[in-house]
Order: structure tokens, then sequence, then C-alpha cells
């Protein structure tokens, strides 16, 4: 092999000792692997589209003009990465070469790995000689090259070698201890637990409480950190990172009055205002909130308890609640009077679903005191604002004829919040 010439002390971690001793040609190949692997992964497509999303977010809360075009976009690209998915899956068990070089690239992997922990433990690397740790370093190259090169008979002698090196002079540390095992799961647990309390967690629509805003089997990303961070458990929120919760917002929340399910709904009163609904208008301590008639029979898709769509017909309004215009629906027929006074107390705010009549809200208990007993939604029980549609497994998607009218539906792709 032309390596480069081994050091007289060779670093504590497998990975800086063949760091050391890779050419320039054998650097090339090293990262044209690791890109490849990279590429063809699984999760390829996915984390395209995760990087993705942070920017495109951040574009439409603020400057939702640019939705008319960076929707489109993403919704192309969330199809380009659905066919990415696709074919890689396709080849990866099509391809016998690739499956046979897949497998034993794993295995290799994980040798390598499992090398590195060993040799960068503390107290390790004094108790193994360095002509030792030198073998180690050149055979792991070797299984290196050969992975580059897409070998798998070579691939499979190598990594047979660098296994038996391993075996005879690090036997006696290749048992994993608990700890290790619970210290690599204990970060990926925190990760993940991270990343749902605080930053993004995906939700399902349930019901057509919001209808026509957001469908029945709409799945939406909620914005974790822009009203501050939340102390599950405990229902409070220490200090605010973005704003607090604005009228116009669609939250999804832990019911206060039965925490054992989460609603999602639009935020009508902040904390101070007087909410009263006059003949369907909202009014906000005493000022109507703007909104006409688009449509006296508009057809939205409902489901039943047992998972029968059904349509439902309402008239459509465009109703701008504090300059957040967006659509609600209204049963003209049965539409009361008046509905209030409700005066929002501190620290709380007056959620309503967009389906006025066909919604479990904070006029009606919550779905759980009942319509005598309006309840307000604490700032602590809020989860965060719903940002985007990113999957939509609703009314006659693609494939709804194996599914009972449910199917994939690629017009929601991407769809903003509004």
């Amino acid at each position: 092999m032309n390596a480069a010439m081994p050091s007289a002390t060779p670093p504590a971690k497998l990975s800086e000792a063949m760091a050391a001793r890779r050419t320039p040609e054998m650097l090339r190949a090293h990262r044209a692997l690791v890109w490849r692997e990279r590429l063809t992964s699984l999760w390829a497509p996915l984390c395209i589209i995760g990087l993705l999303y942070v920017p495109y977010t951040v574009l439409i809360e603020y400057s939702r003009a640019s939705a008319a075009w960076a929707q489109p976009v993403m919704k192309g690209l969330g199809l380009l990465m659905v066919l990415y998915f696709v074919g890689l899956l396709v080849w990866r068990n099509v391809s016998p070469r690739e499956k046979a070089l897949r497998g034993v690239r794993h295995e290799a992997a994980e040798l390598l790995a499992e090398n590195e922990r060993i040799l960068g433990k503390p107290g390790v690397h004094g108790k193994v000689p360095g002509e030792v740790q030198e073998r180690i370093a050149e055979q792991a190259l070797r299984v290196e090259q050969a992975s580059a090169e897409g070998d798998a008979e070579r691939l499979r002698t190598e990594v047979k070698a660098l296994d038996g090196l391993t075996a005879q002079h690090l036997g006696a540390f290749r048992k994993q201890s608990a700890a290790d095992f619970l210290g690599g799961f204990g970060k990926a647990l925190l990760v993940a637990l991270v990343i749902r309390t605080f930053i993004v967690e995906p939700y399902r629509i349930p019901s057509g409480s919001m209808l026509p805003t957001l469908e029945i089997g709409d799945q939406v990303f909620v914005n974790k950190f822009i009203y501050g961070v939340r102390l599950p458990f405990l229902n409070v929120v220490p200090f605010v990172i973005v704003r607090p919760p604005e009228r116009g917002d669609v939250i999804v929340f832990n019911n206060p009055v039965n925490e054992s399910v989460d609603y999602i709904k639009r935020v009508v009163g902040v904390p101070g205002d007087v909410v009263e609904f006059i003949n369907g208008v909202v009014h906000i301590n005493g000022q109507p909130q703007a909104r006409q008639l688009v449509s006296g029979d508009f057809t939205v898709h409902n489901i039943t308890e047992d998972g029968r769509w059904y349509d439902q017909q309402e008239a459509l309004f465009e109703e701008d609640l504090s300059g957040v215009t967006h659509a609600a629906l209204q049963t003209l027929s049965r539409m009361p009077r008046r509905e209030g006074p409700y005066e929002v107390p501190p620290g709380h705010v007056f959620a309503v679903g967009d389906n006025r009549d066909n919604s479990a809200d904070s006029r009606h208990g919550l779905g759980v005191t009942g319509y005598g007993k309006a309840e307000y939604v604490p700032y602590g029980h809020i989860k965060g604002k719903a940002m985007v549609v990113w999957l939509s497994l609703g009314y006659h998607g693609l494939l709804h004829n194996l599914f009972g009218g449910t199917g994939l539906r690629v017009d929601r792709f991407f769809e903003p919040v509004r």
C-alpha cells in the first residue's frame, strides 16, 4: 500500500491514525465514499427536505406573499424527494452488486466504529502496544480502500483480517459495558426529546373542527419555541422567546379541562380582550372584525367516528381577524344571534375552531364543561404554533380506492397554515 510513513507515537484515536496515513489519492477516494454513502442512504431525501423546511417556514411566516411561489417550489422538491426515495429503495434491492456491497460495508463500518470506540477509551491507549495500534490502523485503511473501490470480495477479506486483529489484541476491551450502551442510547433519546419538546413536533388533524383551513388527515409541524420554552407536566412558560400568542394564530394546546387530549384551534382573543359573536361576526373589544361571504353552499369533507367520509355543506366566509385573513365556515340556518361576551383573563387565550358550528372550543367548555361555560387556554398549556402541512392522508388522495376513500393528498404538501 502506498501510504504515508507511520508516526513514532500513534494518535490515540483510530480515525486520527488513519488520517495521518492517507495519501492525497486515498483522501479523495475516502471523501468520495463518504458522500456516496450519504447520498445513497434512505435518510438522504428526508434530510434534504428537513434542511429546506427550516428556511421555508421562516420565509412564509415573515413574508406571507412569498408562499405564492415558495410552496410550489417546495411541493416540486418534495415530490422529487419521494421519487428519489423510491428510486433508492428499488436500486438497493434490485442490484445484486449493491446488495452484496451494502451488507459488507455495514459490517466494515461497525467494525471500524468498534475499534475507534475501544482505542478512544481512557486508559486503553496506554495498554495497547504502539506497533499493534499501527497494524490496526494499516488494516483499517485497507478496509477503507476496498470499500472505496467497491470490491465486495476483497472487502470481505480485509474485514475478516481486521476482525482477527481486533479479537487478538483488543478482545479484552471488546465487550461493551452497560455504561457505554446507556450513554449512547441516552444521547439519542435526549436529542429526540429536545427536538420534540422545544423545537418542532408533528401533529395530525383528527377532526373537522378547523375545516376548511386544516383538513382531516393533514399532518402539521408545530413550532415549539416561538412562544417560549414550555415545561411539560408543569405547564408553565418561564420566558417568551419570539413573541406571545397573537390573534389569528393557529395553536396546538393540551386541553386544560381534559389533559389527556391535544386540540388545535385559532386564537381569537388574547389577555384583556372582550370577545363576542353577533350574528356570526367576531367582535373584539366592541369592534366587529370584517368578514365577507364567499359561497353559500361550500362543500367540505368530514368523517364519522367509524371512518366513513361524508360531504358537509356550509357557508364559506373570508374573515379578517386583526389583520390575519383566513377562511371560516358557518351554518346559516342555525347561526346563533349572540354568543358572549367572553372576557379573556391574564395569561390565557380564547381559542375557536374555523368550522364555527362544529367545534368544541372555548365557547363550549373545550368539549368538556359544556355549552354553558366558557373555558380559556392558559399559556402554559399551549404547545406551539401550527406552521405548515408537511404530509396529508385525507379525502380522495392518491390510492384512495384502496383505503376507503383516504389517500395521499399531494396538493396539500407544504401548505402554509393561515
